[in-house]
């Protein structure tokens, strides 16, 4: 069975630092360019970073550059996400996910991503 598992959320306050990982299994991770979701209560899914399959390649969102870090390990079939300088803004469930197609849209449109983890909490309080 295919299944990407996030973990690593949690409380921290506002400055502090986390690292989420991504684990994939029934499949093996290097195939696919992979991208981190969030999500706060209320609003719309929205793309925060993205790496190429081989990890050559990265995207930020503008909101959390100089931030946050993506990074993989292939050879684990893991995927991270270093995050650092962690505001109340950044709250919000937070998902990986793997890309399946590939057209002339943006990294962030979530309709080329046909995998989904389940999400894991990350809250950041003032």
């Amino acid at each position: 069975q295919l299944q990407l598992v996030e973990s690593g959320g949690g409380l921290v306050q506002s400055g502090g630092s986390l690292r989420l990982s991504c684990v994939a299994s029934g499949f093996t991770l290097e195939r696919y360019n992979i991208g981190w979701f969030r999500q706060a209560p209320g609003k719309e899914r929205e793309g925060v970073s993205w790496i190429s399959f081989k990890g050559a390649r990265t995207n930020y969102a503008d909101s959390v550059k100089g931030r946050f870090t993506v990074s993989r390990d292939n050879a684990k079939n893991t995927l991270y996400l270093q995050m650092n300088s962690l505001k109340p803004e950044d709250t919000g469930a937070y998902y990986c996910a793997a890309q399946t197609f590939v057209d002339a849209t943006p990294w962030y449109d979530k309709k080329m991503y046909a995998y989904w983890g389940q999400g894991t909490q990350v809250t950041v309080s003032s």
